[in-house]
């Protein structure tokens, strides 16, 4: 009797014994870290055109987990294989299967940080994109050159120059180039103050051509206070059917411009050289910000018909060709004493009420 009650209980804790060493392994394989005393964290890429095996098997390669098969069946149990997004992740080996698994599913990538300038080109600002390793620039300019894109955009011009809004952005690796460039425009629709609507009315300009003159009152100074006198010249010039003689159009309409801006490039015609064409150039020559579009809005009230640098950052204004040429002579050749203050800010009666919403970052 004693002997059949041992052989029938070993015949009832066998099974008992399995499971239990089963549900150990399945607890190891499945939900335990590689190696829960390593806190530390490295990137980990899913490019986008791998399959989910070629991930898991990645991701045992690399240390993070210990079976590739492990997360290859709890993402197919729970219908995740095919919700894995591609992108950069920051990982690490104290992190359970199931971790890595929910992190890659619900897109939790690093973030790489590209602050666009004002006054940046598109040029630049797919090489800024490419250096942070967003999106080639190559993939960049391809996607600007989408008629489509640009309709979509509600761009009115056969370039997207100056619609993409100069912040700072945080993009995952290897976004979409259409997604950049959507996301960037749409900040210029946020940045956009509902009131200068009204104010392209009283002016008789269009969005367009008031991106057109802020773009180059940003690339003619980069002094805040002195935007709105920059702009009260090119208006004033633009009333009275002056040339606006601005040198970054220039040298905007210029191929691999050398950075040697010379007498026959002013004499030059090209779409941009506005020592030639009368009034504004047909597009933006970089991405204005904020500031500059405000101040194209509401130049400050003043006779002003030129200006010209005084050496140390700022610039002097004058009514006549005479006081112009005067200051030439005096700073251009280096003959001064002082630099002059910059002129005083216009009063708050020429400037809106509210600024624009401050972007997040």
């Amino acid at each position: 009797m004693n002997r059949k009650l041992k052989i029938s209980a070993i015949y009832i804790s066998l099974p008992l014994i399995a499971f239990l060493i089963t549900y150990l392994l399945l607890q190891d394989y499945f939900f335990r870290p590689f190696d829960e005393s390593f806190k530390a964290t490295a990137l980990f890429e899913v490019a986008p055109d791998k399959t989910f095996r070629e991930v898991a098997a990645d991701l045992e390669e690399k240390s993070f987990i210990r079976h590739s098969l492990a997360i290859r069946i709890l993402a197919k149990f729970q219908k995740k294989d095919r919700l894995v997004m591609a992108g950069e992740y920051e990982l690490s080996p104290s992190m359970t299967p199931q971790q890595i698994l929910d992190a890659m599913v619900e897109g939790k990538m690093v973030l790489k940080k590209v602050t666009v300038k004002e006054g940046s080109t598109l040029k630049e600002i797919g090489l800024l994109l490419e250096s942070a390793g967003v999106v080639l620039s190559s993939d960049f300019n391809v996607a600007l050159q989408d008629a489509k894109l640009r309709e979509d955009l509600k761009v009115p011009a056969e370039s997207l120059e100056g619609y993409l809004f100069p912040e700072t952005y945080r993009f995952p690796r290897n976004t979409p180039a259409r997604k950049v460039i959507q996301m960037m425009r749409g900040q210029l629709d946020k940045a956009w103050n509902e009131r200068w609507n009204l104010r392209l009315l009283e002016l008789q300009l269009t969005k367009h051509q008031i991106l057109t003159l802020a773009s180059i009152i940003e690339k003619e100074s980069g002094k805040i206070e002195e935007l709105p006198y920059v702009s009260s010249v090119f208006h004033n010039r633009l009333n009275r059917s002056m040339r606006l003689q601005s040198d970054p159009t220039v040298i905007y309409g210029i191929p691999n411009f050398n950075g040697n801006l010379t007498k026959t490039d002013l004499q030059t015609p090209t779409a941009y050289n506005t020592y030639i064409i009368p009034g504004l150039p047909p597009g933006p020559i970089a991405s204005p910000g904020a500031n500059a579009i405000k101040a194209a809005l509401y130049p400050a009230t003043s006779e002003y018909l030129f200006f010209v640098g005084n050496g140390e950052g700022e610039h002097v204004f004058s009514e006549t060709l005479e006081q112009h040429n005067e200051a030439v002579n005096r700073f251009q050749r280096g003959q001064r004493d002082t630099a002059p203050e910059a002129p005083a800010p216009p009063s708050d009666s020429n400037m809106p009420e509210t600024s624009p919403t401050p972007l997040p970052e």
